[in-house]
């Protein structure tokens, strides 16, 4: 589901400011080599909007390719320090994924799927009162930040999902 910490026209953070070096030098790093994840502080400056990006998920997700665009789009954000928030970066991953790039360019040009992540992101924010990522919803639990595997565990267990 889309969430924006940061939504446009709010100033994004610099990966070279103090805040973000700090946050992932003593937390996001120890994690992701903790539990294997290759990740890396993105280089671009500012750090892009993500608006964009959601607009292309739901183009994917109408071709069922959500996962795959999804799966690139982090990847190209948390491992190749691509920037997201351009259109043209954005078109080459999608198809990448198999996605038609060129129809995929013209549904964000039109931003014939705002109105959808507009909806998606009033739920997030509004109705679920998200207000920071990682989330997870399991049954009728919200978990809010990075929760151990045993708390997503009994959370499921609790929540009727798995025995």
């Amino acid at each position: 589901m889309p969430f924006e910490l940061r939504p446009y026209p709010t100033p994004t953070l610099r990966p070279d400011g103090a805040y973000l070096q700090n946050a992932w030098r003593q937390s996001v790093y120890a994690i992701a080599r903790r539990m294997g994840v290759d990740i890396k502080l993105l280089t671009v400056s500012p750090q892009p909007h993500t608006r964009l990006a959601f607009e292309g998920l739901e183009f994917a997700k109408d071709r069922d390719q959500g996962d795959e665009y999804n799966n690139r789009v982090m990847r190209a954000f948390f491992q190749e320090s691509q920037d997201i928030g351009d259109e043209s970066v954005l078109a080459q991953l999608a198809g990448e994924t198999g996605l038609p790039a060129d129809e995929f360019r013209r549904a964000l040009d039109s931003h014939e799927y705002a109105g959808r992540v507009e909806k998606l992101l009033r739920h997030a924010q509004g109705e679920m009162s998200i207000t920071g990522v990682p989330l997870f919803v399991i049954g009728n639990q919200t978990l809010m930040g990075l929760q151990s595997r045993d708390a997503l565990v009994t959370a499921i267990v609790q929540g009727g999902i798995l025995s």
